[in-house]
């Protein structure tokens, strides 16, 4: 009696918490997309600030329906933040300290690139635990 208490209990709180992280990503990326409507146009950076948003938006999704977290999405979602950051910083190189953090981005980018290949890879070819008929329900 109590387990199943305790457990709607754990359930109300998580879909509450990820209605609420969901709502916030809507009406963040609608009030930005709205900034972009009044500026007139729209830089590469504001773009991939709303490529952000959707992958955090399909990162809500996706533990909503299957009470999972892919790491590859949290990947995917520093990959465009650092991307982003590379392109803003690209216009202030000047000096040495720009050049050596644009190095570090790029090869931060290509490591996160390819942990991003390697868990496709052992995914494709060992499965992972729910296909196994492991389930945490």
């Amino acid at each position: 009696m109590i387990q199943k208490i305790g457990n709607k209990l754990i359930d109300s709180f998580h879909y509450l918490a990820l209605f609420g992280i969901g709502s916030t990503i809507v009406w963040t990326a609608v009030h930005d997309y709205m900034a972009m409507m009044k500026s007139g146009h729209a830089t590469l950076e504001d773009i991939l600030l709303l490529f952000i948003y959707l992958e955090l938006g399909a990162m809500v999704s996706t533990y909503f329906k299957t009470h999972r977290l892919p790491v590859q999405f949290v990947i995917y979602i520093a990959i465009t933040a650092l991307s982003r950051h590379l392109v803003i910083d690209v216009q202030k190189v000047a000096d040495n300290f720009h050049l050596y953090l644009l190095i570090t981005i790029t090869f931060a980018i290509a490591i996160l690139s390819i942990s991003i290949w390697l868990l496709s890879y052992t995914a494709k070819s060992f499965g992972c635990p729910d296909d196994l008929g492991t389930k945490d329900n």
